[in-house]
């Protein structure tokens, strides 16, 4: 794996304050987030000082039942391409699930969830990792997620599913160690072992973000310090292996640019006191066992039975349906009002004016919402879908306040909204 350093996670809000900072030799940004025709400065200036640029894609969903998208893919592969990048990096979840697989409405998670640790899951991962190996111009890595939910009748490990994955695909492996730190809090899984049964040799780079704990849950929040407990994971991994490199992310309540120092800081002396084991040496326990292989094509069904079972979990998490059988319901709970308070957080940044307009009533207006209406398109498509829900029911009370929001919603939804809310523009409009 090619050598990148000590990195930091780009974007915008911090884009000045990530070009002052000392040491960094590499940036990953999120490939969404980018147009390959027009980077933003921040990103060519980085370029042209040497630092290498890394498009992490978050939509993709290859542990999803259907193949991948091909627009996807390709739009990543031109980012990869226009930033000269030596790899990509996705994630090891589904993001979406119904559609034709399941005769069912596609419905949209707007997060990652976690893939079953089945060998139905395994082989469909393993075939929609090589499609996408073959429509990318460079390397492809994958990166562990954090996850608040536990599957039923899981048949492996976290360990030995990363673990043959890459020995059916060889594909490489973004280790998130505050993902580890995550699972052990939330699903009991010890970090030690998951390290024991990595093939080290294909790690391309690390994940380290903060988090925070709430009624012994953890959120992985990436908008929070990182906390000790997640340092002390990247010692552990440190002394098994150097990682080629090593990425510190933040996404949210972004702080001054001395305490990302002082975070960079903490990662390097982290590293610095780690030493790893010789090579060929076990650094501590032995590897797990490896489960038997995986055929290289997905067996007949395997997509249609992971398609139903995903369809039903998230139907259950966003559209408010009865939870699947052997799920904990609570954590379901926790999960589903997780996935609408990121909806209406991303909504908030895509459409500023909605908060703007509703204020304090914002957020509760969201969580009503999104309580019962699924995501079925984009952020943009969600924004413009609560707005028309609002107007439909002769919201916001305040006259004034009501047109405006329908002067914006018009702008966006087009000359012809149908229904209700077409009826109630007409006359909003007219009154102004």
């Amino acid at each position: 794996m090619k050598h990148l350093g000590i990195g930091i996670g780009w974007r915008p809000e911090i884009a000045g304050a990530v070009e002052r900072l000392d040491g960094i030799d590499w940036v990953e940004a999120v490939a969404e987030n980018l147009c390959p025709g027009h980077l933003p400065d921040s990103l060519v200036r980085l370029r042209e000082r040497g630092v290498t640029v890394v498009p992490h894609g978050v939509s993709l969903g290859l542990g999803g039942a259907d193949r991948p998208d091909p627009r996807r893919l390709a739009d990543l592969a031109a980012r990869a391409e226009a930033l000269g990048s030596p790899l990509v990096t996705e994630h090891i979840a589904f993001v979406r699930a119904g559609g034709e697989l399941t005769a069912s409405p596609r419905l949209e998670a707007g997060h990652l969830l976690p893939v079953p640790r089945t060998r139905d899951a395994l082989r469909v991962l393993c075939e929609n990792v090589r499609i996408a190996q073959d429509a990318l111009p460079v390397p492809l890595a994958l990166e562990n997620i954090a996850a608040l939910i536990d599957w039923p009748d899981e048949e492996l490990t976290e360990g030995q599913f990363l673990s043959e994955l890459v020995e059916r695909t060889g594909v490489g492996l973004l280790i998130d160690v505050a993902n580890l730190h995550t699972n052990r809090v939330n699903r009991g899984e010890d970090p030690a072992g998951v390290l024991a049964a990595l093939p080290l040799e294909a790690i391309a780079y690390v994940h380290v973000a903060g988090g925070v704990e709430r009624d012994g849950v953890w959120h992985d929040t990436h908008a929070h310090p990182v906390p000790e407990a997640v340092l002390d994971v990247l010692a552990d991994l440190a002394s098994r292996t150097s990682p080629p490199g090593v990425l510190l992310e933040r996404d949210d309540a972004f702080p001054p640019a001395a305490e990302l120092a002082a975070e960079l800081g903490a990662i390097r002396t982290t590293l610095a006191a780690a030493e790893p084991a010789a090579p060929g040496a076990a650094a501590s326990g032995a590897a797990a066992p490896r489960p038997a292989p995986a055929e290289g094509t997905a067996a007949p069904g395997a997509r249609d039975r992971l398609a139903l079972a995903q369809a039903a979990l998230l139907s259950s998490l966003t559209a408010g349906t009865p939870a699947p059988s052997g799920f904990d319901g609570r954590r379901l709970r926790v999960q589903s009002r997780a996935l609408a308070a990121k909806r209406a957080d991303v909504v908030a940044k895509v459409a500023p004016e909605l908060p703007r307009l509703l204020g304090d009533a914002y957020r509760e207006a969201f969580r009503v919402y999104a309580k019962s209406r699924p995501m079925h398109g984009g952020y943009r498509q969600d924004a413009l879908d609560f707005a028309r829900s609002l107007l439909d029911a002769g919201r916001p009370a305040d006259p004034e306040v009501r047109r405006e929001l329908a002067r914006w919603w018009k702008e966006r939804a087009g000359p012809r909204p149908p229904g209700r809310a077409a009826r109630l523009l007409r006359t909003l409009t007219r009154a102004a």
